[in-house]
Formats: C-alpha cells, structure tokens, sequence
C-alpha cells in the first residue's frame, strides 16, 4: 500500500444508529442529512491532515507538491511508529481497561496544565490535545464491555469527560479536533441502547454517574458553541441527541430533570430556526415528542415557554404544502405528535386556542393536505372532556362544523398516503362530535343539533351504517375470543384480570371504542328534544333489525371504563349523565 493508498483510506467511525433509518437516497447524500450521516474520517485524522494542508477533497488550497509529499511522509511515519507502539492484538479486559483510564486520566491533566501555562499559544499545547484525543478515539472499545462500565465511574473518568465538554479548543488558530466532540461521539457509543441492556448494573452505574455530573446541562452548553455549518459539529449535535435519546429510553423519568437543564429551550430554539431541513431538526422534532409524553411536568414547561406558539408556527408551514421527502413528513408526525401530548394539560388548551390553533386546524381540515389527518387528531385532543369546552365553542364560531360535517359523511380516499386507517379517522371524526354534543351549550348546541336534521336526516342515515359496520367487527372480534376463552377454559387455564384486560384491549382495537362513541352520539341526539331525530334513530334501528339493548350495553360498558386519570367525583357524575341518556333512550 503506498502513501496516498494509506492517506485516503476512510475507516468507517459512524455514530452506531444509522443517520438515515429506511436507507432512502436522503441517507446517501452527504449534504442532505436526511438520517444519521456515516463519518469517512474521524477527528483525529481530519485534524492531521488539515494541519499537513492535505486537500481531503482534492480542492482546497493545496500546498507545494513537494511540502505535500514531505508531509505525507512524516504522517505515514507517525502512523508506523503509532502502529509499533500499540499492538493490535492487546486483549481488552479489566487492567488494560484501567491502564486506559489512567491514561487518559494523566492526558487530560497534561493538556489542562499547558493551556493554563501558554493560554495565548495554541502550538505549546497542540501535541497534548492530539495525544488526549488519540486516548478518547481508543477509550471506544470500553463500549463493547458494559458490565466494567463501573471502572469508568470508580476512577472517576465519567467527571473528568464531563469537565472536557466545556473544553475550549474553538481557537481559530488550532486545527486540532474539538476534543468535546470527541467526548460526545465516546457518551454517544458508551450509552447505545442495545449496549446499555447487556449490562443493566453496569448501565445503572454510568447512568447515575453523568445524571449527578448533571450531564445534559453540560451537553446544551456544548451544544450553543457549535456552529451547525460545520459538518463535524453538526455530526456532534446529532450524537448529543442520541445520547440524550439513550438515556431517556434506558431510564424515562429522566425526561424532567432534562428539559428543565435547558434542553427543552434549546430544542424550541432548535426548530424554529431559519434553517434548511436536515437530520437534525428532525431528530430535534423526535426529542422533543419523547420528552413530552406521558410527563405532565414536561408538558406545563414547554406551555410556559410559548412552546405552544413554536409548534403552531413550524406546522403552518405545512397547511398548502406537503413536506417534499419522507424525512420531511416524519418530522411534521413528530411536531403533531408533540402538540397532542401538549394538549392533554388543560392549560395548554387555553395557550391553543388564544394561539389561534383551533383556526389552523380548521384550515388544515380544508386544504385536503397530508397534514389533514394529523390536525383531525389535534382537534380530537383540544376538544375532549370538560376542558374542551372553550375550544368546542370556539370551533362552531369558526364555522368549523362545515368542515367536519363532510368528513363525518366521507371518508377521504387519500387516507393511504398519509399512512392513516380508515377506522383511525372515523374515531377522531365521532370523537370530535361526541365531544362537541357533551360541551356545547345554547346556540353552539343548536347549530350543531341542526346538522343532524339537514337534507332529510341524512347525517343520522351515515351515522346508523357505522353504527352496523362497527357492531358487526366487534361482534366478530368477541366471537373469536369467546372461542379462545373456551378454549383455555379447557385446558385448564385460569382466566385472570391480565388476560381479561387484553382481551378488552382487543375488542377496543377491533372497533368498540368507535362503536362506543357512535352510540353516544345516537343517545345525545336522540334526547336532544328533537323527535324527528329521535324517529329516524329508532325507525332505522328497527329496519335493519338493531336491538335498542345492544346500544344499551354498549354504553353501560363505555360509562364503567370513562375517566380514566379522572377525579372519583367527575367519574360519578359523568356515569351517572350517561346513563340518564341510556335510560331515555
């Protein structure tokens, strides 16, 4: 192998979660950070030969052939001498991984020592940083044990990588690598997932270890000082992300302490950004989705922050226009996604509907986009329970039943496209109703009563075929897992609440929750005073052979499972009005 063989020969360093998940042209592009981008040379090698003047690119400015060859040679030198040092085949076990540490540890000291001696003379401290990040690239191979991950935490490296995060070598003058990115891409591999689960007390011990050293703090501070422009640091944000991702997967309750250490700020400044789409603002879209849910503490945080406000303005984008690649269109999910979680907090309901969100959605319902199906599931969050209330008023105010009523009597074909089912759209449309019937109140309420009379009744006409499309899938589904229960019966298996529970779990998966507020809506409409309504409920029940007891129990079975996460008092009270409906009926 000759020198410009050795000099061009890219070793694979990637960060371990591919940058482009399906692997789609995106992925291929180096400029269009579609997914994680694969790394051609590390740091370290970069660093070298930038300082060589090596035209990696072949542009640049290239130096006199002659100086270039000399350099190469001096490199190629280096590299033999390293190669004589340090024997491959050293076996990695607890002492070499301690030498490792220890290593690193005097490094790290040395370097720290001379920036502190020659702060104005980067060239004094040069070699120390190249030798420190020469130790760090090595430390890699601590990934592949997690269960000495405890070593790393007793000899008390875990604080001294954490210091180097705010380690200064941004210096105009020095070339060398950016020894935080070096310690980001070695936490990035250190807290991989699949690694992580190998070793769950080794994991434990990291884990605990950077949360004390209070690591995501230090991560955003990294973060703000990185200039995105430049492909190494922008690969250095990504495998923040991932690490934060790591370790929000391995341990969820982390996800408070994280956003309140910056990083949900970080992350709102993050997407709004004037920036080209790239990998990381999608990755920032998922972050932040991650750490909303289920975290009502996450949720209130980024309401106080006008987060709100962010996810409506990065959506409107999308009201005329589709996202112009898959990647695009993920991050739009995850931005909806997010502003879902956001709207199971009441406050966050109030911060919508003044933020105008109610008016976007509504847009979005009429400009048969792929963001169509996603505002459908919004306005289902703003507008369901009693909290809704404001929102389900608001929403007749801006003529929004003229919007829903035509999706309610359809079902757009282009469903496919967007990934959405069929069912899926039926429910968010009979949710939104169901909501609107329970909160309106006055003229709201009679506009909306209104609709069902219109053109002969042919709302209540749509609404009975669903009522015997769902009835039968249920019915079906409960006919499969009576054969199942049966069948365990015989084998002598006992049929406890856990099975009891999947079972229901099924039948909701299969169409009863559909059915469920399907019913609802024949019971409200049906005890809305209106008798025309009331006669074409009934009359189409009795045509198609329906059973007034059918609805009967499938309501009683929706008012036992209602409230979930609710108050005892609003449980009751909520029962108790639905079965005064039931018993009108």
């Amino acid at each position: 192998m000759d020198v410009g063989e050795l000099l061009n020969y890219q070793p694979d360093r990637g960060a371990k979660r591919p940058r482009e998940e399906d692997g789609g042209a995106a992925g291929r592009d180096e400029d269009s950070r579609g997914g994680k981008q694969q790394k051609g040379l590390s740091a370290r090698e970069l660093a070298r030969y930038r300082e060589a003047g090596v035209g990696l690119e072949g542009g640049g400015d290239m130096r006199e052939t002659e100086e270039l060859a000399l350099d190469k040679k001096k490199i190629l030198e280096k590299l033999m001498d390293q190669d004589e040092e340090e024997p491959e085949a050293e076996p990695v076990d607890e002492s070499s991984v301690k030498k490792m540490i220890l290593t690193f540890e005097k490094r790290s000291y040395k370097n720290q020592e001379l920036r502190i001696k020659f702060p104005d003379n980067p060239e004094k401290f040069m070699e120390s940083e190249l030798d420190l990040n020469d130790i760090i690239q090595e430390m890699h191979v601590i990934a592949t044990m997690p269960d000495l991950y405890h070593l790393l935490v007793e000899l008390n490296s875990v604080h001294s990588l954490l210091g180097l995060l705010s380690h200064e070598n941004t210096d105009i003058l020095s070339p060398e690598p950016h020894v935080a990115i070096a310690v980001v891409d070695l936490l990035q591999e250190l807290t991989d997932i699949d690694t992580l689960q190998e070793s769950e007390e080794g994991a434990e011990v990291l884990i605990d270890a950077l949360l004390e050293g209070q690591v995501v703090a230090l991560l955003v501070q990294n973060m703000e000082r990185l200039d995105e422009q430049v492909k190494e640091e922008a690969d250095g944000i990504y495998n923040t992300l991932a690490i934060v991702e790591n370790m929000a997967e391995f341990r969820p309750g982390l996800c408070t302490e994280a956003a309140q250490q910056g990083l949900m700020q970080w992350l709102l400044k993050r997407i709004k950004t004037k920036m080209p789409f790239d990998a990381n603002k999608l990755y920032c879209s998922e972050i932040l989705a991650i750490l909303l849910q289920n975290n009502d503490n996450t949720r209130e945080l980024l309401g106080e922050m006008d987060g709100i406000d962010v996810l409506l303005q990065q959506l409107s984008v999308f009201k005329r226009h589709n996202p112009s690649t898959a990647e695009e269109q993920e991050m739009m999910e995850n931005l909806f996604d997010a502003l879902c979680s956001c709207l199971m907090l009441a406050a966050n309901r109030d911060r919508f509907l003044r933020g105008e969100g109610l008016q976007l959605m509504n847009l979005m319902l009429r400009e048969k986009k792929m963001s169509r199906t996603s505002a459908m599931k919004v306005l289902d969050h703003a507008m369901i329970g009693p909290e809704g209330a404001d929102n389900c008023h608001k929403f007749v105010d801006i003529l929004g039943l003229r919007t829903i009523f035509p999706l309610f009597m359809k079902t757009p074909k282009k469903m496919k496209k967007t990934g959405a089912s069929e069912k899926e759209h039926e429910e968010h449309v009979c949710s939104i109703i169901a909501s609107m019937l329970r909160n309106l109140k006055s003229q709201q309420r009679s506009r909306l009563l209104n609709k069902f009379t219109e053109n002969d009744c042919e709302k209540v006409d749509r609404l009975m075929e669903m009522h015997f499309k769902y009835l039968e899938a249920v019915q079906q589904a409960d006919k499969r897992i009576e054969g199942e229960k049966h069948e365990m019966v015989r084998r002598g298996e006992i049929l406890d609440d856990g099975i009891e529970d999947e079972f229901y779990l099924r039948r909701l998966d299969a169409g009863l929750f559909v059915l469920q507020l399907i019913c609802y809506i024949m019971v409200e409409i049906s005890n809305s005073g209106i008798s025309q309504l009331q006669q074409r409920v009934h009359q189409i029940l009795n045509l198609r052979g329906g059973s007034v007891k059918v609805v009967r129990h499938t309501m009683r079975e929706y008012a036992e499972s209602i409230g979930d996460g609710k108050s005892e008092e609003f449980k009751e009270a909520e029962r108790k009005r639905i079965m005064d409906l039931v018993d009108n009926f």
